[in-house]
């Protein structure tokens, strides 16, 4: 008997060698598990509208327009993303400030998961330009910033309101 009882310790010793943690019979049944990390989208959510404030010809009328965030939920590997911001001119019935006037300065990004941002100030145009770079992503990320627009109005402006129509966008 006490033959026997050393024979199956052996055999439960050897098993836990072969694989750790794991004390498996031969002829037990197995299960394979599989499962899928699915993927979203690639996205930006920026304010509707902001106003700026109000300021003489010749100043600048300046002020953060409201949290713009990233949301990357691709579960890349490897991600990557870039933020552009493009302006209108502004106007004010037949007067015209040019979209050159206005400046975009990002602030300070936080982020959630593994992704590096570099914030850009620029200034604006009618075409898109980087204000924001994500790389070096990993999985799902996100990244808000709150950026601020300058407008330095001309000396030459004529008084009323001016409107015109920030784009930003993330590919």
């Amino acid at each position: 008997m006490r033959a026997r009882s050393l024979t199956v310790a052996a055999a439960a010793a050897a098993l836990v060698l072969i694989q750790p943690g794991l004390a498996v019979a031969a002829d037990d049944p197995s299960t394979t598990v599989t499962y899928t990390v699915t993927s979203g989208a690639l996205s930006l959510s920026v304010p509707v509208s902001a106003a700026l404030g109000s300021g003489a010809p010749g100043t600048t009328i300046s002020a953060p327009i409201g949290p713009a965030t990233v949301t990357d939920n691709r579960a890349l590997a490897s991600a990557s993303w870039t933020v552009q911001a493009a302006e209108t001119d502004f106007t004010n019935g037949g007067s015209t400030i040019p979209a050159t006037s206005a400046t975009y300065t990002p602030g300070t990004v936080t982020t959630t998961g593994t992704i590096t941002v570099t914030p850009t100030s620029v200034t604006l145009s009618n075409s898109g330009k980087t204000v924001l770079t994500g790389s070096a992503g990993v999985g799902d990320n996100t990244a808000t910033w709150n950026p601020t627009i300058a407008v330095s109005v001309p000396a030459s402006a004529v008084g009323g309101a001016y409107t015109g129509t920030l784009t930003q966008s993330v590919a």
